[in-house]
């Protein structure tokens, strides 16, 4: 396949490039900057996703654009628009298009609350958190040629826990997934790994997924 990476030098990003490639897919990063270390086979990109070009430039020539960013620095509250932009350039294309969210939108049971409403963000993470939410809403609400999926890691998840690879994972739809401790977690490796398998085997079609151990 041919997949491009938006983002793909960040934590979920890089690690998604490094399986992509190690399963022989054609792979294409983009993101601001070159990366510390680049993944062998992996063509990498740097530009603004803000301008037009280079945003547009994420879907040619490709099968499936998977989206990392963060909203933070210059893409805090403007993530949102790049995903509105990215929409129909991915319909045009006829491109797969995959969103990587957050946790908090979970239900902690079947039927039961969301994550964000048993527990309030702290305000230096609660605009992160209210912008995943909503790109989940802007995808539900996309256009029916839009063939797309959003993915909610574990609710423990980034580069501050890393975690190992262990080459297994559990999939949910709606409700949060824990261990037997109650916690939910997933190494970066490990959520790659689920990613690259729904972008073979595109088993989520216009769905979330959540992924945890």
């Amino acid at each position: 396949m041919r997949i491009k990476v938006i983002g793909g030098t960040g934590y979920a990003g890089s690690h998604i490039v490094r399986e992509a490639v190690s399963r022989g897919h054609e792979v294409t990063s983009y993101s601001r900057n070159a990366p510390a270390e680049p993944v062998e086979g992996a063509v990498y990109r740097t530009g603004n996703v803000l301008e037009d070009d280079f945003l547009a430039e994420t879907v040619a020539d490709a099968d499936a654009v998977f989206e990392t960013l963060s909203p933070r620095g210059e893409l805090a509250g403007r993530l949102e628009e790049v995903v509105d932009r990215l929409i129909p350039l991915a319909v045009g294309a006829g491109v797969r298009l995959g969103v990587l969210g957050g946790a908090s939108s979970m239900h902690v049971s079947e039927g039961g609350p969301r994550l964000i409403d048993l527990h309030e963000p702290a305000p230096e993470v609660a605009p992160e958190i209210h912008t995943g939410i909503a790109l989940l809403e802007t995808l539900r609400a996309a256009p029916e040629d839009l063939d797309w999926f959003y993915v909610s890691p574990a609710a423990s998840f980034g580069s501050w826990v890393p975690g190992e690879r262990t080459g297994s994972y559990r999939l949910s739809d709606e409700v949060l997934l824990t261990d037997e401790n109650g916690d939910s977690s997933i190494s970066g490796a490990d959520l790659a790994i689920a990613v690259v398998d729904e972008l073979e085997q595109a088993a989520h079609r216009r769905r979330r997924f959540h992924v945890a151990y």
